[in-house]
């Protein structure tokens, strides 16, 4: 289980746009984003490395927490 910090996620297009880029990489993933706070919780078999990748390819900020 990931838990980060996304900065920059301000709608649902943003969630969408993070939860795509996550499924892109393990289709099983779940992905649970709490928007008020910028906290997401991630289950998947990627790394932390490939994630964070993955979501900032999209523009957003990752902090591992």
């Amino acid at each position: 289980m990931l838990d980060l910090e996304i900065k920059g996620m301000t709608c649902g297009h943003c969630v969408r746009a993070v939860t795509r880029a996550v499924q892109t990489l393990d289709p099983a993933a779940t992905v649970a984003i709490d928007l008020p706070t910028g906290h997401a919780r991630i289950e998947t078999a990627q790394s932390t490395q490939a994630i964070a990748t993955a979501i900032r390819a999209e523009g957003y900020e990752v902090n591992v927490v």
